[in-house]
């Protein structure tokens, strides 16, 4: 039976789960959705379609006019906003939905996690002096501008369209290193004591979960809350 599978996408993931379809169904119509704060993303096996949908109303037409068989939220784990969309929509349109949540990382023996539950609290555990490997996404840097005692490294895959508010940083054009050497050089060759980042789960941005439990680095960590 031929379908038609939309993908909410933008995870290691999503492009993995994008690939298997595409190879094990070709007669099926694969289409991966991508928010699009990437300028260039990786290629990804199948249809792409970039951009937002218009809220859960918008995304159940869209899945009405495609003829969508088959709903996949396989975004981010902090993607609420789409989340939610996603059943709301699912539910109008009469579109199955299938949810591939990934679990959340695990601490390990040598790591030093400091658990947060907002953007808010992570900017008050930095100490002052410390020198932050900020790694949240340029949505999420504004509540760190309070903090001119310390200095940001943000590393971004983009440059930012328009000049961060941060008053000390500096900023690192390019993808999370594959390995923990790779994010090891990063950490030491900017003298970073502290990592600001999400409790995301996955492999793609582990690795400098990783470099810091070598280091003996704290990681700031946001992670989900109850709400």
């Amino acid at each position: 039976m031929t379908e038609t599978v939309l993908i909410l996408g933008g995870t290691k993931e999503a492009a993995a789960l994008a690939a298997e379809l595409v190879r094990d169904h070709p007669e099926w119509r694969v289409i991966t959705s991508l928010a699009g704060r990437t300028k260039e993303p990786h290629p990804l096996a199948g249809e792409v379609r970039i951009g937002g949908f218009g809220g859960a109303d918008g995304l159940a037409a869209y899945l009405r006019a495609e003829r969508i068989t088959r709903l996949i939220d396989a975004t981010h784990p902090f993607a609420r906003c789409i989340s939610t969309n996603a059943r709301l929509a699912a539910q109008h349109a009469g579109v199955p939905l299938e949810v591939r949540a990934r679990p959340p990382w695990a601490r390990q023996p040598g790591d030093i996690w400091i658990e947060v539950s907002s953007l808010e609290e992570a900017r008050d555990a930095i100490p002052a002096g410390a020198r932050v490997l900020l790694a949240l996404g340029s949505q999420h840097i504004a509540p760190f501008a309070e903090r001119a005692d310390v200095h940001f490294l943000v590393r971004m895959i983009d440059p930012p369209e328009t000049p961060l508010a941060l008053p000390d940083h500096e900023l690192l054009i390019g993808r999370p290193g594959r390995t923990a050497q790779d994010e090891v050089a990063v950490l030491s060759a900017h003298a970073i004591t502290h990592i600001v980042c999400r409790n995301s789960g996955g492999s793609g941005a582990y690795a400098k979960i990783e470099a810091a439990r070598q280091l003996g680095l704290p990681v700031i960590m946001r992670v989900m809350d109850a709400s």
